[in-house]
């Protein structure tokens, strides 16, 4: 008997409160189906109709011939292949499509003939097969000494578009290193200071001597083509940005440490102003690799 009454609480609570739920639920209303089909039936009616695809090829088919017969000369150029032509025009009237092709639009004769004279000139002086290298080939340079000497030499007058003070001698690694220091060192550090970087100071390239020129050091990374020197900068105002002036200095001087932090792993051996005596007055980067990865001081 007692289980009977609970039973019957519990059934009067449950129903009471479906009567005071709302009328509305939190779910989303289903659309109305003004026919009498079942639900799956009108699921099936929403699906998009089909296009028959013989009046589809048709219809692609008069719209190429009439893209065929309005196209300017320029227009015809830039169509690659009947297939192009036919998907540009289903294009204009698929309600998909966007209005306008993706593709860029044709650039005119002229400003191509003046990109590419350009590229050639380019070419005329890269060297390492980078046109952002610009000099000379120079080859076997034998030193003076056996430990000295460059296999396939290269004198670099220029560095993604900035000119160096004299042309450097040295072998491709290392001025492959020289233009990922300039575009990821040198350049973002000065900006738009100066009205932006006009040259590059050359301190030292290559030279068979021993290391700071001390009798009885070891061969320089100078005397293999392996290093460079950088003494300075000049800006495109006339500003001049030296290491042995501007190093501590507020502004300039964030701008060489800068400098001097970029250029770690980039080259093996990064030397300034505050690794000894002998480069108070400019950066020595060489190509040299260490057992314990680069050395930057």
């Amino acid at each position: 008997m007692r289980l009977t009454s609970v039973l019957v609480c519990v059934w009067v609570v449950t129903a009471g409160a479906a009567l005071a739920a709302p009328d509305t639920s939190l779910r989303p209303v289903a659309r109305a189906d003004n026919t009498a089909e079942p639900a799956t039936a009108s699921l099936r009616n929403m699906r998009p109709v089909a296009r028959p695809a013989l009046l589809e090829a048709a219809l692609v088919r008069q719209l190429t011939r009439q893209f065929e017969t309005g196209a300017d000369p320029g227009f015809q150029r830039a169509l690659e292949s009947q297939t192009t032509l036919m998907s540009r025009a289903f294009a204009a009237v698929s309600p998909q499509a966007t209005g306008w092709s993706l593709r860029p639009i044709l650039r005119p004769d002229s400003m191509i003939q003046k990109a590419m004279a350009q590229r050639r000139e380019r070419a005329k002086g890269a060297v390492c097969g980078d046109p952002g290298l610009q000099g000379e080939f120079v080859g076997f340079v034998p030193g003076r000494i056996a430990a000295c000497g460059i296999e396939e030499a290269v004198k670099i007058r220029a560095v993604s578009g900035i000119a160096l003070s004299q042309q450097a001698l040295m072998d491709c690694t290392t001025a492959a290193a020289f233009k990922k220091w300039v575009d990821q060192g040198v350049k973002p550090a000065i900006g738009n200071a100066g009205g932006g970087l006009s040259q590059i100071r050359v301190a030292a390239h290559y030279a068979c001597r021993t290391r700071n020129n001390q009798p009885g050091a070891k061969i320089s990374e100078h005397g293999k083509g392996r290093a460079i020197d950088i003494s300075g900068f000049r800006l495109r105002d006339g500003t001049e940005i030296t290491l042995l002036q501007d190093w501590n200095r507020r502004g300039t001087g964030t701008m060489l440490r800068q400098m001097h932090q970029r250029a770690c792993g980039i080259f093996g051996t990064v030397l300034g102003p505050d690794s000894d005596r002998f480069h108070k007055d400019h950066f020595h980067f060489d190509t040299a690799r260490h057992r314990g990865g680069a050395f930057c001081r």
